[in-house]
This record gives C-alpha cells, structure tokens and sequence, in this order.
C-alpha cells in the first residue's frame, strides 16, 4: 500500500462519505502524508509500525441498524491515536457501549453552533467562545462510552465532542474537513502534532520525482498515447510522462469543435516549440457534432463524448509499435463524482468523461499519475515542472468541453454563439483583473429562447448564464460577488456583440447543493 513508502503516515478509512478525500487534502496542507482505505483493506494491512494516526470518516450508514460498516476493533489497543468524524464518532461510541439513536429531534444539516464543555488537545484554540461548524447526520450519541468524556456540545446534541484521553481516542460529530466549518483545521492540526506528536515532512511538490519513477516502472520501454487538452491536468501528466519516457510519449490532441474560441491554435504551438513534445492534432469535430445530434441528456453526451475520445486514441495507436497505454489527467475530485476510487459507496453524481464516460472494453491501458490530487495540488506540480503560468493557472474546463455548457441539443450554431460569449467573459475578466480571484468561471447556453426588443424589432433568441465560482478544491464553492458595474458591462458587450443572445443571467448557486458545471 502507499503509505509503506513514507516514514510517517495518517490512514484515512472511508466509510463512503463525499468528502472523505477532503480529510486526507487537509491533512496534506498541514504538511503530513495520508492515504485513504476502506474497511475491508484493513485486512491486508499486516504492519501499523509507519502509521501514525487513523481517521474514521463520516458515510451515509447508520450503527443503529443490524448491520453496518465497522472496523476490527484491534485497531484501538495498537497505541495509535484515533479520531472519528461524524459516522466515525458515532462508530467509536458504539463499540465503546455508547448509545446511539435516530431522531428528527437530533438530527443537524448544515450550519451549528458548538460550545466548549471541558478543555482537550483536540479543541485547543478552536473556541471563541463558540464556533460555527458544518453537520450533516440524522443520529447522534445520546449516551457516552466508557472511559471518555464530554468536550463540545450543541443544541441538539450533547455529545459533539468526546474523548478517551488515555487511549487517545477522539470524536467530533461535524465536519471539520469542509470549508464551512470554521477553525476546521485546527482540529487536524491539533490531532496530528499535539496528539499524533508528527512533524512536518511531506509536500506536493517532493511527489514529482516518486510520480515520475512509477511511470517508468508501470510502462517500461512500452509506448504511450497522452490525451492532452492543454488544460493544466493533461499538461502537467504529458510533462511529467515525458521526463520518464520521453520519446515513447506521443501527444494527441483532438479537437472535438467543442472547445472555447482559439483555445487549440495557443496550446498545440506552445506544447511543440516550447516544450518540444511529438503532439499530433487531429480535427474531430464533424464526428463528434455527428455523434451529438439530437442527444439532450447531459448524461448520454458524457457517455458519447468518452467512447468517442477512447475510439479515436485507440485507432492513433495502431499507427504505431508498441503502445499500450493512455495517460489522462483524471484528479480525485472526477473519481469521486463518478464513483468511489476506494470502493466504499460513495453515491455517483454525474460521469466524467474520462472516468465514468469511458467504454467496459479498452484496449489500452489507462495510467492517471494525479488521480490522487486535487487541482491545486496538480497546480504546485506544474510549477515545478515548469509548466508555465498561462497554463499552470488556467481554470478548470470540462472534459466533454461546451457540449455540456450548451443544455440541451448541441449544433454549430450555438457552440459558435457560446465559444463569442465565452470569449467576452473571459477576456473582461482578464482585463479586470479578476481572473485568478475566481476558480473557474464560463459562459453557458439555456436552451430557453425569450423575447426582447433591439431598435424598433422584436428578437426572440438565446439566454446566456454566466457562472463564476471561489474554491479550495473543487468539491465545495461559492459564487463570486461581481461589481454591479461589472456586471452590467458584461451583459450590455455580449449582447450587443453576439448575435443570437439577448438575455444574460448570473448563476448565484453554490456547491453544495448544486454542482460548478450545469450537466
């Protein structure tokens, strides 16, 4: 398993909860290695001497039932510190002889207040007096094990906080690992130096070597095909494979018609004279408009756009010798919106093209070096890499690209009025000075077509949303709060410079409960 590479480790076991990768993120930023297991990998772990801390997760079952998740519970007289969030609390009280009920009376979504009852390591400098922090559970402890001890509490429920000091064993009932809890960290940081008693020693931008070596172990002297979009996570995968394999690295681009206004003539010049890559480009664009047509359903379209990219890197490949793998720039924030990378039953939100859209039957094989990373994390890789800031710190662009900003059937038509929208937007925030305030910000089309009045002529065309979101990592985000002069400008220069949109609207949604794209 991974961790055995580190001196130092915290494991993370995954009791199927959306935002258990957050846990092992935060952790990361505090500069500790971790890595996340499912309950029953536990069985194949023989040796804890480089595990320094566990992490219990929160997940949608319940100890209240006849069955749920659990864990061996050898696992708490090894000597190694334990801290439970949310189901991991209400676990830890369970096989402690705790008691644990459901109840509309106790449950608690979303925003809480929580008051300190007794002093602990784990809360030090996390009251003030009291803190808001984020839940989201249906039962709660009502009973508190042997050995431990109450240390927050909330209005709903006594038992937010608990610890068995002598055991080192802890439990939070909320989430500390989501921004909107505050002081969230400091109940890691609490946790891994004050009580895990670890230090500082790992950081993203020491794993380029390690990624590197394992791209030269898995391929070998075989070949590989990058699917390289000129995003800033299929750049830093053709860079990083490059270093290990270097001339076995061939690089296609395809351009699907579905990408922003001159987006490939930048990124196919600067991958080849810069950093002297073998990039192949191909025009795709009438198979894939093809293929779209008529197709509605932002699922189908993710479906047809992965087998579509898959089809066409597996007829390039037969053009060469020896090529057996496809290298894509899959992060962990699209594995666990397509499914559960560690097998628990973490609920599918929608399918990624080059995870959850890509054909049962490949012949190539996939290597995905950073499907353990957040985007920032791919960001801090790219720099040393020297990827440069252009494309280090563009922001995120969907796979299946404006074939899922455009809701509803895709044509030319539209994808040439959205790409000159698109354009705008961007480039107004560039000139503004906003761009690299914002996460990721574009340009969508609705497929509801209103009335609105140009000079003495009645139009009845297109609506335009823009989106435009602040975020640490993607799996949480809050719209950004535009000028109304910006906003105003924006909308007046789209319209009156695209023809075909004469209504523009701004998505104030955030995630959760909705998702940054719109399919």
């Amino acid at each position: 398993m991974q961790f055995q590479k580190f001196n130092e480790s915290i494991l993370i076991i995954d009791f199927g909860s959306q935002v258990t990768k957050l846990i092992a993120r935060r952790i990361r930023d505090l500069g500790v290695h971790s890595y996340v297991i499912t309950p029953s990998e536990l069985k194949k772990i023989k040796d804890y001497s480089k595990i320094k801390g566990i992490i219990l997760s929160g997940g949608p079952s319940s100890v209240t039932k006849s069955k749920y998740q659990s864990v061996p519970k050898n696992i708490f007289s090894k000597n190694i510190p334990i801290l439970g969030i949310c189901y991991g609390l209400q676990l830890i009280a369970k096989l402690y002889g705790g008691k644990i009920k459901s109840s509309n009376k106790r449950r608690e979504f979303g925003r809480a207040f929580v008051f300190k009852k007794s002093r602990s390591l784990l809360t030090k400098n996390f009251f003030s007096p009291k803190v808001a922090v984020w839940m989201s559970h249906e039962d709660a402890v009502v009973k508190l094990p042997k050995g431990f001890k109450q240390v927050a509490f909330t209005k709903n429920s006594k038992l937010t906080i608990i610890e068995n000091k002598k055991e080192k064993i802890y439990g939070v009932q909320f989430h500390p690992e989501v921004t909107h809890t505050d002081n969230g960290k400091k109940i890691f940081k609490n946790f891994l130096f004050s009580i895990c008693k670890l230090k500082k020693r790992w950081s993203i931008a020491s794993q380029k070597n390690r990624l590197i070596q394992d791209v030269k172990k898995i391929v070998k002297k075989d070949k590989v095909i990058c699917a390289l979009s000129g995003g800033v996570d299929s750049s830093v995968v053709a860079l990083l494979i490059n270093k290990a394999i270097k001339k076995n690295l061939i690089c296609i681009m395809v351009d699907t018609g579905l990408m922003r206004k001159n987006e490939f003539k930048y990124t196919y010049k600067i991958f080849k004279n810069k950093y002297k890559l073998n990039v192949r480009l191909i025009n795709a664009s009438n198979i894939f408009l093809s293929k779209l047509k008529n197709i509605s359903n932002p699922e189908k379209k993710r479906k047809i756009i992965g087998n579509l990219f898959i089809k066409i890197f597996e007829r390039e490949s037969k053009k060469f010798k020896k090529i057996k793998y496809l290298a894509q720039g899959t992060l962990y924030p699209d594995i666990i919106e397509s499914k559960s990378s560690t097998g628990s039953k973490t609920s599918k939100i929608k399918s990624h093209h080059n995870v959850g859209g890509l054909p049962k039957k490949m012949n190539l094989t996939l290597i995905e070096p950073l499907k353990e990373f957040f985007k920032d994390e791919v960001r801090i890789l790219g720099k040393t890499l020297g990827l440069e800031k252009n494309i280090c710190y563009r922001h995120p662009f969907p796979g299946p690209g404006l074939g899922i900003r455009i809701i509803g059937n895709v044509t030319r038509e539209k994808i040439k009025i959205l790409q000159e929208a698109d354009h705008i937007f961007i480039n107004e925030l560039n000139e503004n000075n906003l761009y690299h305030k914002i996460w990721q910000a574009y340009a969508a089309l609705l497929p509801v077509k209103t009335v609105g009045v140009m000079g003495d002529s009645r139009t009845y065309e297109f609506t335009c949303l823009l989106r435009a979101v602040i975020s640490e990592d993607g799996m949480t985000a809050d719209y950004f709060s535009f000028p109304k002069e910006f906003l105003d400008k924006i909308s007046n220069k789209i319209i009156n410079n695209v023809k075909g949109i004469n209504r523009v609207v701004y998505d104030i949604s955030s995630k959760p409960p909705s998702t940054i794209e719109l399919e």
